[in-house]
């Protein structure tokens, strides 16, 4: 079935900023999200700042399909694709070692990525018209609860976005869950 967002105009509107180099703000599975194009340095401070959020801590790329974050990681074994595979497109996010090729920016002080392939369509819709997974992280500056509505991404951010995309948050209602993909760990739950 087709996603209807790739033709909604303020959607689109969204990819281009992304394309532009601005930072945007989407609805994920379970809270609202602040991203930007993940090759984009000046873009991820941009995220870190308005977070205050430490650049030690890494961040987390969403992508509509493994291809679009396959390119910055280390192979994985066939069982382990079978693991993302059966957790995705959904709200897992998992911890795979990376190749060094994507910006310390986004990694922060690790050696594993942290990666999800959601099944929001706004998500998805967004990945596949910028041609490039997302740098996605919870839409509230450090410490305070995850903006749940574009209202409050506004109240926290007020004119410091490049785009607030049109879109629901999905029905999850919490951040994605977080598992490392060599040991099994559930990290976040």
């Amino acid at each position: 079935m087709a996603n209807p967002w790739l033709e909604d105009c303020a959607l689109k509107d969204t990819a281009a900023a992304l394309k532009a180099g601005g930072v945007v703000a989407y609805p994920t599975e379970g809270v609202w999200g602040l991203g930007c194009l993940p090759d984009n340095e000046p873009a991820v401070g941009r995220i870190l700042a308005l977070k205050q959020r430490p650049v030690e801590k890494g961040l987390i790329l969403v992508a509509a399909d493994f291809s679009q974050v396959a390119h910055w990681l280390k192979p994985v074994t066939d069982a382990q694709q079978a693991l993302l595979d059966a957790s995705w497109p959904g709200p897992n996010t998992w911890l795979i070692p990376h190749n060094g090729r994507v910006s310390p920016m986004v990694t922060g002080q690790h050696a594993k990525l942290a990666v999800r392939v959601s099944d929001h369509p706004v998500v998805r819709a967004l990945c596949e018209l910028s041609g490039s997974a997302l740098v996605s992280t919870s839409a509230n500056p450090q410490g305070l609860d995850a903006a749940m509505t574009a209202r409050e991404v506004n109240a926290y951010f007020e004119g410091r976005l490049d785009a607030v995309s049109p879109g629901e948050v999905g029905a999850r209602g919490r951040p994605s869950v977080i598992r490392d993909l060599e040991t099994g760990a559930e990290i976040r739950a």
